[in-house]
């Protein structure tokens, strides 16, 4: 006869409670990285199209840092795989390259 323990019964409703801020932070990264990849300058001279774009990207790689953050601490780790935040490290990848190209 097989049971289970109530540490793995407590595993279900964990996960659900850190994906909560995972999801929230990842979305945010994802829709900052998107601004940033969306916003075109008229011009060389376009100095708020410019800033829009820093702005974008430094919130989206904040973003992705605290994803990265949160997903580090041991009991997060236990209970939320590597691919949770697999989308927010390719968003603040994407967000680094369009921040140095957009310098």
């Amino acid at each position: 006869m097989t049971s289970t323990s109530p540490s793995d019964n407590d595993r279900g409703c964990l996960r659900i409670v850190l994906a909560v801020p995972l999801v929230l932070l990842t979305l945010v990264a994802v829709s900052c990285c998107w601004t940033a990849l969306t916003i075109r300058p008229s011009g060389s001279g376009d100095d708020d199209a410019h800033a829009g774009i820093v702005l974008a990207c430094v919130l989206a790689i904040g973003g992705a840092g605290a994803v990265v953050g949160v997903w580090l601490l041991p009991s997060v780790r236990r209970v939320m795989g590597w691919w949770w935040v697999g989308p927010t490290v390719v968003s603040g990848v994407v967000s680094v390259i369009r921040y140095v190209g957009a310098g």
